[in-house]
């Protein structure tokens, strides 16, 4: 899933740093995330998952880390361990 995320953020982050080379925990506004950019990701995601992020997902903490956004899916998904 890491990849996945990974790839989709190299597509649609607009990253001033390659999002391969960022820890899971690094703070992805840090790495030049924009809220813009948070939507278009966002959609993005929800293509690639088949999932439907609800309104009390939309929020900053849900796209900060590549490991948020984990959670987030393994929630939506189910895959959660």
């Amino acid at each position: 899933m890491n990849d996945d995320i990974r790839t989709i953020l190299a597509e649609h982050g607009r990253l001033a740093a390659d999002p391969k080379t960022l820890a899971d925990d690094a703070d992805l506004y840090n790495a030049g995330l924009t809220s813009h950019a948070s939507v278009n990701l966002m959609l993005a995601l929800e293509d690639k998952f088949n999932v439907e992020f609800p309104e009390r997902m939309l929020k900053r903490k849900s796209f900060e880390s590549i490991a948020s956004i984990r959670t987030c899916l393994e929630e939506l998904t189910g895959a959660a361990k």
